[in-house]
């Protein structure tokens, strides 16, 4: 299997975890009134979430797709 692969693989996984960060279940736990260093609650929680979501993401592309990697297989 290739690095590629890995890569796509990789980055399939990060949009599943995009989709569930950013979907209502998880929302509706902040969307509160309450105010923590002065900002909603729900907006810090949609910038870390965003953030870690491009972070990741940078991580997952700056990896070199043209090594192989040993094959595991029994």
């Amino acid at each position: 299997m290739t690095r590629e692969n890995i890569n796509g693989r990789r980055l399939v996984g990060l949009f599943l975890l995009g989709m569930l960060l950013f979907n209502f279940p998880l929302l509706s736990l902040f969307n509160r009134p309450d105010i923590l260093l002065g900002f909603p609650v729900l907006y810090l929680y949609l910038f870390a979430a965003w953030s870690t979501i491009i972070f990741l993401t940078l991580i997952i592309s700056q990896a070199k797709p043209d090594t192989q990697l040993p094959d595991h297989r029994w």
